[in-house]
C-alpha cells in the first residue's frame, strides 16, 4: 500500500507555477507538470506527507480522486459514483464537498453540481460499508470538484488550512504578503545564505526576513503544523513522524546567514520580532525600527528584497512615486553593486525609481496584480 501511486495536485497562485514545480522535481516526485494555477504529480502516501511539510510556494496538496467528461448531470453522477472513495473516505468519515468551480461547463450550477457530487458518494459509500446513514463524526475530507469545458476533476484536499499559514505569524497584525508569496520572492532570487546579506527595508511584520531565514536554513515550512490527513486511516501511523523527523535532519546551522528587516512602524517591528522567535530563527535577522531613508550597505554586494506600500495600501499616487523615487535613490547611490527586487502593483514603477529592471514578472498578491521587478547586481 505504501508504494502505491496516486496523481497528487499541489494548487498555486497564479505566476507561482513553474516555482511550484520546480520545488516538486527538487523533492524528486515523478511526471512533474505545471498547468494553470496548478502542478501535478505523481507519488505515494509518504510524497503527500512531503509535499505538505516541504512545499513553500503552493497552496494546498490534493489527490485526484478522478477527472471525467460531464455533459449532463446523471452523466456526473455515475461518474462520481464509479471512483474509489472508500480507498480514503471511512466508515464514520466527515466528507463534505467544500470547493467548486465551472468554468466554460455546460453543467455551470454550482450548488446542483454540489449536492449530485454529494449524493453520488454516498451511494458509493452505502454499497460499499453497507449502511444507510453517516455518521460523520471522523477525519475531515473536503472534496473539491473544478470543471472547465466539460472536464472535471474530483480531488480530496489532505491540507487542511492552506499551506501558508505556518504557524509562526502573529494573527493581530496579519500582513498583505502572504507567507507562500514572500518564499516565492525570496526563491526567484536565487538568495540562499552565506556570505550575501539580505535586506528588506519594509519589512512590516517581517513576513520575508522570516521566509529568506527559513530558505537559508532549510527549515521546512510544513513542519511545525498539522494537516487534514494526519487523521486520516489509510496513512501508517508513523509516516508523519518520520517525514519530520527526516524534515529537521536537513536543517542547516553552519552556514553564515545576515538579514536585516527594517521598518518605520515600531509596532510592526515588536510583532516581527516576536513571529520570528516563533519561526526559531531570531538569531539569523536584526531587526531594527527605522526609515528606509536612514539604510546603510553592510556589504560591497547582497539582495535586496521588498514588498513596498502601493495602490490599495497607500491612498493616492503621488506618495506612492516619491516613496519609490526616494527608494531609486537610496539603492543606487548606497547600493550600487547590489540586486534589487520589488513588488508592487503600481503600473509606472521603474519611471520613478529610475532605472529599468532586469526583468519583470507578473504575479498576483491577494488578487491584486503585481510586477515583481527584478535588478541584477555584480555577480
Amino acid at each position: 500500500m505504501e508504494d502505491k501511486k496516486y496523481t497528487i495536485v499541489a494548487s498555486t497562485t497564479m505566476g507561482l507555477e513553474s516555482i511550484v514545480r520546480d520545488e516538486c522535481k527538487d523533492l524528486g516526485f515523478e511526471n512533474v507538470q505545471a498547468f494553470n494555477g496548478k502542478v501535478e504529480f505523481e507519488g505515494t502516501l509518504r510524497d503527500i506527507a512531503r509535499a505538505n511539510i516541504h512545499l513553500r510556494c503552493a497552496d494546498r496538496v490534493y489527490i485526484k480522486m478522478g477527472e471525467f467528461k460531464a455533459l449532463s448531470f446523471e452523466e456526473l453522477f455515475q461518474k462520481v459514483k464509479r471512483l474509489n472513495w472508500e480507498e480514503f473516505i471511512e466508515k464514520d468519515g466527515n466528507f463534505i464537498i467544500s470547493w467548486v468551480s465551472a468554468v466554460k461547463c455546460k453543467l455551470f450550477s454550482k450548488s446542483d453540481i454540489q449536492s449530485i457530487t454529494e449524493k453520488a458518494i454516498i451511494e458509493n459509500l452505502k454499497r460499499i460499508y453497507k449502511i444507510d446513514r453517516f455518521s460523520k463524526k471522523g477525519a475531515k475530507f473536503a472534496v473539491k470538484v473544478q470543471g472547465n469545458k466539460d472536464i472535471f476533476s474530483v480531488m480530496i484536499d489532505t491540507s487542511g488550512v492552506g499551506l501558508h499559514k505556518r504557524g509562526y505569524r502573529n494573527l493581530i497584525n496579519e500582513a498583505p504578503l502572504k507567507e507562500t508569496l514572500a518564499a516565492a520572492l525570496v526563491m526567484l532570487t536565487r538568495w540562499k545564505g552565506g556570505e550575501r546579506p539580505f535586506i528588506d527595508p519594509m519589512c512590516g511584520t517581517g513576513t520575508l526576513p522570516i521566509e529568506a531565514a527559513m530558505i537559508a536554513r532549510n527549515i521546512a515550512p510544513g513542519v511545525n503544523r498539522n494537516f487534514a490527513a494526519e487523521e486520516w486511516k489509510i496513512f501508517p501511523r508513523n509516516m508523519w513522524i518520520d517525514v519530520r523527523d527526516e524534515a529537521f535532519s536537513q536543517e542547516d546551522y553552519d552556514k553564515e546567514v545576515r538579514i536585516y528587516g527594517s521598518d518605520i512602524d515600531g509596532e510592526a517591528i515588536k510583532v516581527a520580532i516576536e513571529n520570528a522567535t516563533k519561526a526559531g530563527v531570531e538569531e539569523d535577522i536584526l531587526f531594527e525600527n527605522k526609515n528606509f531613508l536612514e539604510l546603510e550597505s553592510p556589504a560591497e554586494k547582497g539582495c535586496v528584497v521588498s514588498n513596498p506600500p502601493y495602490g490599495e495600501r497607500l491612498l493616492d499616487d503621488e506618495k506612492v512615486e516619491r516613496l519609490y523615487r526616494l527608494l531609486g535613490d537610496v539603492l543606487l547611490k548606497r547600493f550600487p553593486k547590489w540586486s534589487y527586487y520589488i513588488i508592487t502593483s503600481y503600473k509606472d514603477f521603474e519611471k520613478a525609481f529610475d532605472k529599468k529592471s532586469t526583468k519583470n514578472r507578473k504575479l498576483f498578491n491577494g488578487g491584486i496584480e503585481c510586477h515583481y521587478y527584478q535588478y541584477y547586481g555584480e555577480r
